[in-house]
């Protein structure tokens, strides 16, 4: 007896077409995508993606508006309570490294096509999420100083940059032989360069 495949309920089918869509967009860049590549990739009609999204940059919307809710509840969860500097940083960077292997596409987005996004209005949340970011390390690079714990010259904007970008890069770095390193070890591995350096003592 043969039976009919269940077409996926409307909330399941639109988080589908948003990963096909997040994949394009991180592939190809997000001005370069259309939406009859995203529709092609569904294996349905450009008219029927409109059904789900009244344009592609609603789709990029919740693709980068899911992405900052993330980081930013991770990185608010990380410094509550925490009188700790060290200990706070210590989670924001565990938090950060799993957050953003889950957002891979939205990251490469934000990366390759951040000049079109932060001149649109309808992405003005962007620039907001990204200063509430930078401001979260900052201020804990700065208590961390006041306490005596890190450097009295240290330039906690300057690290900031650089350990945001360091953060940025995908996890997914292979090692010899096709091995590739956990996100723990790597983790440990920045936050042992962090705090310990590489000359020994």
């Amino acid at each position: 007896m043969t039976t009919t495949k269940k077409a996926a309920p409307p909330s399941e089918r639109r988080a589908h077409l948003i990963r096909l869509a997040a994949d394009l967009f991180a592939e190809k860049g997000f001005r370069a995508t259309t939406v009859r590549e995203i529709a092609d990739a569904a294996g349905i009609l450009s008219g029927s993606l409109y059904h789900h999204f009244d344009s592609k940059e609603s789709i990029g919307d919740e693709i980068l508006r899911g992405f900052l809710d993330d980081v930013l509840g991770g990185y608010r969860e990380a410094v509550a309570g925490v009188d700790d500097p060290r200990a706070a940083i210590e989670r924001m960077v565990r938090f950060s490294t799993a957050a953003l292997s889950r957002h891979r596409a939205a990251l490469t987005m934000l990366q390759n096509d951040w000049a079109y996004f932060s001149a649109q209005k309808r992405f003005a949340y962007l620039r907001t999420a990204m200063k509430e970011i930078e401001q979260t390390w900052i201020d804990q690079l700065e208590r961390g100083k006041q306490a005596g714990q890190f450097r009295a010259d240290l330039n906690a904007r300057l690290v900031y940059r650089l350990l945001r970008d360091i953060l940025w890069i995908p996890t997914s770095w292979k090692q010899a032989r096709g091995k590739s390193w956990s996100t723990d070890a790597i983790v440990d591995g920045l936050l042992g360069l962090l705090f310990d350096g590489i000359v020994k003592r």
